[in-house]
């Protein structure tokens, strides 16, 4: 996406993207075609454009199974798996393409990104999606018969995963107060994208099942590659360089407005099938 600033300068918002974790695994080579060369491209071409600002979509898989959580943006980068690593590889390009051109950015290190638009206009529809909100509000409805939980043995509270999950309404306020740094003369920055607190895979399911009045059939299957143990934001540095406050850091929240998307999709689909 790109817009043009009062002052005339213009911006890049780079959405684009490959968001699986788990699929990257299988397929490595596509994930480093899109989100790495495709942003390679895009970068030469702000650069020779001469793009003053520029926002990029990373994610919190660069740091793959971090030593301690919550996560500061200068902990080590070991990322596990290939999303984690083309991502990264962006990272690093806008960092030596900065260093030589007018170009100044702001990397966003998306943590879980959940939820849907509160009012019901729209929500996430990837096919076979592995986000566990996602799928557990579509087992929830029926339109899953279980749901798998991916390793049960993790140095955990319940042995499950744990993640920090945060609401797709808190992200669109990040963006522009990144842009709006930016517009400023702001330098370049990355900053962690998440609320500071996590919730095992296990609760996530409790959390759905709450909200939805219903039970979810589980079953245990083993440990995916590329999924660390836990993963946690620490924000401290987004909101104090941005001043973003949060909205809607509920579980339940996120939990019911996934619901609701997931509801109008089967809805739809219903309603398409007659």
């Amino acid at each position: 996406m790109r817009a043009i600033g009062e002052n005339g300068a213009e911006s890049i918002l780079h959405l684009a993207g490959s968001v699986d974790v788990a699929e990257s695994v299988r397929n490595p080579l596509g994930y480093y075609f899109n989100n790495t060369c495709k942003s390679r491209r895009l970068i030469e071409c702000a650069v020779k454009a001469e793009v003053e600002q520029f926002i990029f979509s990373s994610t919190a898989a660069v740091y793959g199974t971090p030593d301690r959580n919550p996560v500061v943006e200068q902990a080590e980068l070991k990322p596990i798996s290939p999303y984690g690593r083309s991502k990264l590889m962006t990272e690093m390009m806008l960092r030596d393409a900065a260093a030589v051109s007018t170009l100044r950015y702001v990397a966003l290190r998306y943590f879980n990104v959940a939820g849907a638009d509160p009012k019901g206009r729209a929500g996430q529809s990837t096919p076979r999606t592995t986000h566990s909100i996602e799928v557990a509000a579509q087992t929830a409805l029926g339109q899953r018969p279980y749901l798998e939980v991916f390793g049960a043995d993790y140095p955990t509270p319940d042995g499950s995963c744990i993640r920090d999950y945060i609401h797709v309404h808190d992200l669109g306020p990040a963006h522009l107060a990144a842009l709006a740094h930016l517009r400023r003369g702001g330098g370049s920055h990355i900053l962690n994208c998440g609320y500071g607190r996590g919730y095992s895979v296990l609760e996530v399911i409790a959390s759905v099942e709450r909200v939805s009045g219903r039970n979810i059939p589980v079953r245990m299957a083993p440990r995916r590659v590329g999924d660390p143990s836990a993963l946690v934001a620490d924000p401290t540095k987004i909101r104090e360089l941005l001043g973003w406050r949060p909205k809607f850091d509920d579980l339940d929240g996120i939990a019911a407005h996934s619901l609701n998307s997931e509801g109008r999709l089967c809805a739809c689909a219903a309603t398409d099938d007659r």
